[in-house]
């Protein structure tokens, strides 16, 4: 392998063993920024799969009366209404906490009904009016009621039980007893989990000690009334639960059960209770009886009891992903990552099978969940596989972008920027122009005048020096304006627009002109710069001309040039050689001149016929863009230099002459107007005969 390709390997290998190892430490130090983040945003992943997850069944017979804000409250009764019902008097005679007796009408109410158990998520503690009532009621159903306790965390897991006339210490081992704590996680203080069973060495933050005396939540307490205390957990740890939509468990009004008529509308005189197991605790907001859960902020604490209580009967119960297979699968990752991107070397390919892997895992994370109740660890995996994947490509990207630069930058020292530019980032439209296609384009040629006659006779290495600073100036100009340079032919430079990379013919047309002025500026520059040096300065001739031709690459099996072949390109070259004769440095075929005329001020030249041509054509020369400084005299002057050569072809060479000798009064030293100055005098002694057209036929190159 060579050598280059072996360390793109091996950095790729260390961004992705970067990642893993960013991710990894962050499982192993959780307090620390931007490291332990992943690991942090597993948790609201796996509360995301709660909430949108498959949820545990709510057992039908599960019915939440609620102490709610209208029960506290109680609605207008008539005295008649009050008279008759002994638990509206205890109800209506003082604010909640009502007396107990209210408590002891309840079961007898629901048992009577048929009610299968009840619960009370309420903690009995301090005495009150009515105890002795309810403590017969609690010994009369001693197998199908229980009420709560409470450890009291912030004051060293203190004991709050139900009070001594209710039930008899120690209440925490008597069956009709149960803890109604929940603990949160520590981070966020949600409640994921239940504990079902407590001993004494875990309340004091110790390992648990089954020896030692063993507490049972409230569900499970009531789980074992109802015979299912085979489906508790038997061990010490919290359980994460599945919960059950979180509006499984609407309250009703506690005092409906109380009240005749919801007790015949809505309860079917008690029938609706017979077999139910009926939990009692406040849903009131001012009771501030809720908890937080993944699934809701604002959970009521009695209804989580039955969560509890109906993931357990359904063995609905999260497991996390083992820490051991969760760091393997975060190195799993990494590796997939590098293998990915070292060996598929398509970036956008890459990007899609991330992506697809991405979303694959996800589904298999909720199909985890769903099935099996597996937490399967995905925040981390996923952030090593994108990070590792993401910067892999970025680096790969970056390399790809080191190496085209470099090649660009050696490609442009022997080919045209915008040829390299086309070929690089477009090469598949580029290849298949140049299997050959008719193009509209402008074709500039340019040759510089003496230089060959100066090549025989000055010092070979300062004419190669300053024949390369002329040609990197022009070549620098054309470049700007968009051109491609299509060949030097020693001194000479042949550039193109439109067929590489056109821009419509009109601004290809417009791009070449400036290109051409430019060449004229730039040239001034030079040739004032070698007098200043003691050299000699040059003289040059463009030749331009639009029109369609063929591109393509034109050559021998061992050597192939991207070129353009055609008569357009043929009268360019024919129309550069023309600059001599008129003495002008540049020279534009018509269609050419019709397609800048409003960005150069045009002046007519000939119409001429050049060899190998059968049709004539009119040329042009630039006296200067529009957005220059031109002599408005000039200007002036030269309508009736066109008039005058109007006159002319139409064989006025009496007027012509006129028009042409005003002209010279102004400019005598100009060559064009004292040439046709001469022929219309020459024409009008010697009149030429009725085929003349005033074409000018020239039949060398």
């Amino acid at each position: 392998m060579h050598w280059l390709g072996r360390r793109r390997f091996l950095v790729l290998a260390f961004i992705c063993v970067f990642w893993t190892g960013v991710i990894v430490l962050g499982h192993f130090f959780p307090g620390v920024p931007f490291i332990s983040a992943p690991w942090r945003g597993e948790q609201s992943f796996e509360d995301l799969l709660r909430r949108e997850g498959r949820k545990t069944p709510a057992p039908s017979d599960f019915v939440f009366l609620g102490i709610d804000q209208s029960t506290l409250q109680m609605p207008p009764l008539t005295p008649e209404e009050i008279a008759s019902n002994r638990a509206f008097q205890l109800m209506t005679e003082k604010p909640f906490p009502w007396s107990r007796e209210v408590w002891a009408l309840l079961l007898d109410r629901l048992f009577a009904a048929g009610a299968r158990a009840v619960m009370f998520d309420m903690i009995f503690s301090p005495p009150n009016d009515g105890d002795p009532a309810f403590h017969a009621a609690l010994d009369r159903y001693h197998d199908k009621v229980v009420i709560g306790a409470n450890f009291d965390m912030a004051n060293a897991a203190q004991a709050v039980t139900p009070n001594n006339a209710l039930i008899p210490p120690p209440q925490l081992q008597d069956n009709r007893v149960g803890f109604v704590n929940f603990w949160a996680d520590p981070i966020d203080g949600k409640i994921r989990a239940v504990t079902y069973h407590v001993t004494d060495r875990q309340l004091a933050d110790l390992p648990p000690d089954p020896s030692q005396e063993i507490y049972q939540a409230l569900s499970a307490q009531a789980l074992a009334k109802i015979g299912h205390a085979s489906d508790v957990p038997a061990n010490f740890r919290g359980h994460m639960i599945r919960f059950t939509s979180p509006d499984a468990f609407a309250p009703r009004p506690l005092y409906e059960v109380f009240d005749p008529k919801f007790w015949h509308a809505n309860y079917a005189d008690g029938a609706f209770f017979k077999g139910k197991i009926v939990m009692v605790g406040s849903s009131a907001q001012v009771e501030h009886d809720t908890v937080v859960t993944p699934m809701s902020p604002t959970t009521l604490g009695p209804a989580l009891h039955l969560q509890a209580m109906a993931a357990a009967m359904n063995h609905e119960f999260l497991r996390p992903t083992p820490a051991k297979a969760g760091l393997a699968l975060v190195g799993a990752a990494g590796l997939a990552a590098w293998l990915l991107v070292a060996f598929l070397r398509r970036p956008l390919l890459c990007l899609g099978t991330l992506l697809l892997i991405t979303v694959a895992y996800l589904g298999a994370a909720r199909l985890c969940y769903d099935g099996t109740g597996l937490l399967l660890l995905t925040v981390p995996v996923l952030s090593v596989l994108v990070l590792s994947g993401l910067f892999s490509l970025g680096f790969e990207y970056a390399l790809e972008r080191l190496e085209k630069l470099r090649t660009r930058r050696t490609l442009e020292r022997y080919v045209s920027r915008n040829l390299v530019r086309e070929v690089l980032e477009n090469p598949d439209s580029y290849y298949s122009s140049l299997r050959g296609a008719r193009v509209p384009v402008t074709v500039l040629f340019s040759d510089l005048i003496g230089f060959t006659t100066l090549s025989e006779k000055g010092e070979p290495e300062a004419l190669v020096a300053q024949l390369n600073e002329y040609l990197s100036r022009m070549t620098s100009v054309v470049f700007s304006n968009g051109g491609t340079l299509d060949k030097f032919m020693g001194d000479g430079i042949m550039a193109v627009w439109g067929n590489v990379r056109s821009f419509g013919i009109t601004e290809d047309a417009k791009n070449c002109a400036r290109a051409a002025l430019g060449m004229r500026r730039e040239l001034r520059k030079l040739n004032q710069k070698w007098r200043e040096e003691g050299r000699m300065g040059f003289g040059m001739g463009i030749g331009i001309n639009h029109g369609e031709v063929i591109v393509g690459n034109i050559g021998s099996h061992e050597r192939m040039d991207p070129t353009v072949i055609g008569d357009s390109a043929n009268l360019a070259s024919r129309i550069e050689g023309l600059t001599r004769i008129y003495g002008l440095d540049i020279l534009v075929g018509a269609m050419a001149a019709e397609l800048v005329r409003d960005e150069v001020y045009l002046r007519s030249v000939a119409r001429v016929q050049v060899k190998g041509k059968s049709k004539p054509a009119d040329v042009f020369t630039f006296i200067g863009a529009r957005n220059e400084e031109v002599d408005p005299e000039f200007l002036k002057w030269l309508e009736t230099y066109e008039e005058g050569l109007e006159k002319f072809r139409a064989r006025d060479f009496t007027e012509a002459k006129i028009l042409f000798s005003r002209f010279l009064e102004f400019y005598p030293d100009d060559l064009l107007a004292k040439m046709y100055l001469n022929r219309a005098l020459e024409y009008e002694q010697t009149p030429p005969d009725e085929a003349w057209d005033a074409v000018e036929v020239f039949e060398k190159k």
